[in-house]
């Protein structure tokens, strides 16, 4: 039957995309669909199997978040929506035209045209030899994408801008920048082809900390100017929760669990699942270090009898088991109680047993959700010490919106300054004291 899909005649396939895809069943269009897709490399007793059995739908407009660890198949699903590898089984639909296998000229050029992708090393992925000017032209030349070379170098002079880069910029080669610069080189040459669909493959991984916000933000910035959807592809967690609209976890090439963001990380139901969000860092060294990981163990399955597959349990979650897990699954959504994935011992001197069933304590739950900008400065107690009466009335302020270290710098720096004022006071009135006797 997957060959028999793989080799649908080029007449039965459709020349070009239609202006919107089909609609699912709760009214969103269906942009791209991945159907039962297998991708396995090598022959024999090589066989790798990369993906197995993948299905899934991408709705226009949305951020769709492929997460796992490394060699889950994150990348060769990425790579097979843009048809750089081939699928054994199944296949990929976008805008309800099959994009998979053999297709024909006319629809391969509009999936380059229309799918676009963002790779994970900024380096690797531009030609050294080229200058920016071509690289983000190239795709303009290839689909004669401008009316005359006026309007070729407006466009890529308004994405060079749009990116953050100058066009002075556009006379350079690739080693003349930064990581950060490099990947905002290939950002602007995928969106300068106008695409519907990007591909971003781990397009933050390898950059610093700093940087990788602001190119989220230009992700984020394009997708409300240009009405893009995005597949995103990450094993970073703390990020993927804060841009995505669903998320889908895949284990070993399989995916194992899909839902929504909030939904996700509130009832993560699969074990995998749970043991990639117990491995979030906490930002606190002693948090941290005391903090005991879930982890997953594929043996607890038993599918010698009972064959699992994906099934929806209701809230548009979708979970991987067997009918005994499911239900299991389904029983614990229902109680509609989130799910504790973060465990924090406060001692090293219990037993493994209960470390794994110690909850967090009242002090660590407080500080896990203290507002971000509560740091408790040194420049709180340097205004404390010079205004010490009106730090008092911004500690009680601060208090009020739980922010508790900046509350307490404010106050730490009004006594000190109070302490100091009421010294110099204490000085003046003994020297006083000594000149009128």
């Amino acid at each position: 039957m997957a060959k028999k899909e793989n080799k649908v005649k080029l007449s039965e396939t459709a020349k070009t995309f239609p202006e919107h895809g089909p609609i699912a069943e709760n009214g969103k269009e269906i942009l791209l669909s991945l159907k039962n897709v297998d991708i396995t490399f090598g022959k024999g007793e090589t066989t790798v199997e990369a993906v197995k059995d993948a299905s899934f739908d991408i709705y226009k407009g949305e951020t769709f978040s492929l997460v796992g660890e490394s060699g889950s198949g994150k990348t060769t699903i990425g790579r097979a929506v843009i048809r750089v590898n081939e699928l054994t089984n199944g296949e990929i639909d976008y805008k309800g035209v099959r994009i998979s296998g053999k297709i024909p000229r006319e629809l391969d050029r509009e999936v380059i045209r229309n799918i676009q992708m963002v790779f994970q090393d900024p380096a690797a992925s531009l030609n050294e030899r080229a200058t920016v000017d071509y690289i983000i032209s190239e795709g303009l030349y290839n689909f004669k994408l401008f009316e005359n070379e006026a309007d070729r170098v407006a466009k890529v002079e308004n994405m060079i801008n749009s990116v953050g880069l100058l066009p002075e910029h556009l006379t350079r080669y690739p080693h003349e920048f930064s990581g950060g610069q490099r990947q905002r080189i290939g950002l602007a040459r995928a969106m300068v082809m106008e695409p519907e669909l990007v591909v971003a493959d781990e397009p933050i991984s390898a950059l610093d900390v700093s940087i990788r916000a602001q190119i989220l933000n230009l992700l984020k910035k394009f997708q409300r100017e240009k009405g893009l959807t995005y597949l995103f592809i990450a094993h970073d967690l703390s990020i993927v929760r804060f841009i995505s609209d669903r998320i889908a976890v895949i284990y070993k090439g399989r995916i194992v669990e899909i839902a929504e963001s909030d939904e996700l990380f509130n009832f993560p139901l699969h074990p995998y699942t749970h043991s990639l969000i117990s491995a979030i860092p906490i930002p606190d060294p002693k948090l941290e270090k005391n903090k005991v990981l879930f982890t997953y163990n594929p043996a607890v399955h038993d599918y010698s009898v009972d064959q699992p597959e994906l099934v929806n349990i209701g809230h548009d979650h979708y979970v991987y088991g067997n009918k005994e897990e499911i239900a299991r699954y389904k029983e614990l959504r229902d109680k509609n109680e989130p799910i504790k994935t973060i465990n924090v011992v406060t001692s090293r001197e219990i037993t493994e047993e209960e470390r794994v069933n110690t909850a967090i304590t009242e002090a660590e739950a407080a500080f896990l959700k203290r507002p971000i900008h509560d740091t408790g400065s040194n420049w709180y107690i340097a205004f404390g010490v010079l205004l010490p009466i009106l730090a008092l009335i911004a500690s009680f302020i601060f208090l009020s919106k739980e922010h508790v270290f900046n509350s307490r710098a404010c106050k730490k720096g009004a006594i000190i300054g109070l302490i100091i004022r009421a010294g110099i006071l204490v000085i003046f009135a003994i020297a006083l004291l000594l000149v009128v006797i």
